[in-house]
């Protein structure tokens, strides 16, 4: 049965921006800056659509091992994207290990979801392992995110790097090649386009 609506939740994984940097005679951490207008502009495109909820990989638990001024440069980059979303209106909701020193002190605020705005998830200092363990005390840690429709990944690899394994069970996935400080409107209305394609029978 083909699809016939937009996705209600679509998860982005924004990848490429050291190898974007190289490309460009750039330090490898200069990368991140470049990825926050690429997301405001996405973030735009979606509210233009009337989607429900979107979730975007921030930085993982497995990215802070990379060299001390790439986590500085990630970190910069989510906190100035997310009170940027917050100023737009969005529902923002920052998910990840708020215990570890690795999660920015600027986004504490957000760990409850702030604003009434189309839901955003920013993962922030998130680890698969982290959000299962939740269920040690009952629940997920990101019991509050629904089940994905769409994942949308940059920079050409085709895997999930642990994005939301619970809510991603059912999601289609589609893969960009070009790296994420290059995206452009089309690529999300090309998503949109191929994702109203795909079966939605959810394995009935």
């Amino acid at each position: 049965m083909a699809q016939n609506a937009i996705p209600r939740h679509i998860g982005f994984i924004p990848d490429g921006n050291r190898r974007w940097a190289v490309q460009h005679g750039l330090p490898k951490e200069a990368g991140y800056a470049h990825g926050i207008a690429p997301g405001l502009l996405l973030f735009e495109q979606c509210r233009d659509c009337g989607i429900q909820e979107i979730s975007i990989y921030g930085f993982t638990q497995d990215n802070t091992k990379r060299p001390s001024i790439q986590k500085r440069a990630f970190r910069d980059a989510c906190i100035a994207l997310a009170l940027e979303l917050a100023k737009r209106g969005a529902g923002l909701l920052v998910l990840g290990d708020k215990m570890s020193a690795q999660f920015p002190p600027a986004l504490k605020k957000f760990i409850h979801r702030q604003g009434a705005g189309m839901k955003v998830n920013l993962l922030v200092n998130y680890g698969w392992e982290w959000d299962l363990a939740g269920l040690k005390n009952g629940g997920l840690h990101s019991d509050e995110v629904s089940r994905l429709d769409l994942i949308v990944r940059w920079g050409g690899a085709r895997r999930l790097s642990g994005f939301l394994p619970v809510q991603s069970v059912y999601a289609d996935f589609y893969v960009r090649d070009e790296y994420w400080p290059d995206y452009e409107p089309q690529h999300f209305e090309q998503a949109l386009a191929w994702f109203k394609k795909q079966d939605d029978t959810l394995g009935g």
